[in-house]
């Protein structure tokens, strides 16, 4: 009898053993999740001295996204190779404005992450990501003006001295050769347009190139019977 109650009693005191090995809490560590960046501007084509607007979201893969961190835009004009930093948001977030290209450019968004000072096993991290490049095309700046009846002046920005301006003339629905204009040294030029009873239409084009877009100013002419002929641009 006493054999018995001597093996029950170690039994028991082996189970008391194990009982706190098996209720002890796992172990848990701080997360990391990645995030997806998406930059596009309110405006893809613009005019020399325009100014765009780049809105920006930075996701997470926890479905809500890092509030710290701070995202960088880029930019590499027409002609380079190299991606040149411009401006950097105060959060991962952060739209830029006023953003002024001053040829085509392409442009990027780069969210460098985030990692909180203090882990904790609560703590939520944020890999880096960037945006997919993004064009906005550049058109020279046209600025027509008429200083009295057809007599025409106008001045083209940026730099464009001693080139050539096409001026045409729409014939039905389609735009035909009138004549070649060349810009001075100071990037002006200037010209007399016909006028008849009948309105009649004119463009002044500036072919576009590697580093800028195609730029255009369409204007009419027409003469009245008591009054000088005018020119009207647009």
């Amino acid at each position: 009898m006493r054999i018995t109650r001597l093996i029950a009693g170690t039994v028991s005191a082996g189970l008391l053993g194990v009982t706190p090995l098996a209720l002890a809490a796992p172990s848990h560590a701080a997360d990391t999740w990645t995030t997806t960046t998406i930059a596009s501007p309110n405006e893809s084509a613009i005019v020399y001295g325009d100014e765009i607007n780049i809105v920006v979201d930075v996701d997470g893969s926890d479905g809500f996204g890092p509030s710290s961190g701070t995202s960088t835009l880029y930019a590499m004009e027409a002609g380079s190779t190299e991606w040149v930093a411009v401006a950097t948001g105060a959060y991962p977030g952060s739209d830029f404005y006023p953003i002024k290209p001053k040829m085509n450019t392409t442009y990027k968004v780069v969210f460098g992450g985030y990692t909180e000072p203090v882990q904790t096993p609560y703590s939520d991290n944020y890999t880096g990501s960037e945006s997919a490049p993004f064009t906005v095309s550049v058109a020279r700046k046209m600025t027509i003006k008429n200083p009295r009846g057809t007599f025409v002046k106008g001045k083209i920005k940026p730099d464009y001295k001693k080139k050539k301006v096409l001026v045409q003339k729409k014939v039905g629905k389609k735009w035909k050769k009138f004549r070649t204009l060349k810009t001075d040294k100071k990037s002006t030029f200037q010209t007399t347009l016909p006028a008849s009873r009948k309105r009649t239409f004119f463009r002044f084009v500036v072919k576009g190139n590697s580093k800028f877009a195609a730029s255009a100013q369409e204007g009419s002419t027409i003469a009245y019977r008591s009054v000088a002929p005018r020119v009207a641009m647009r």
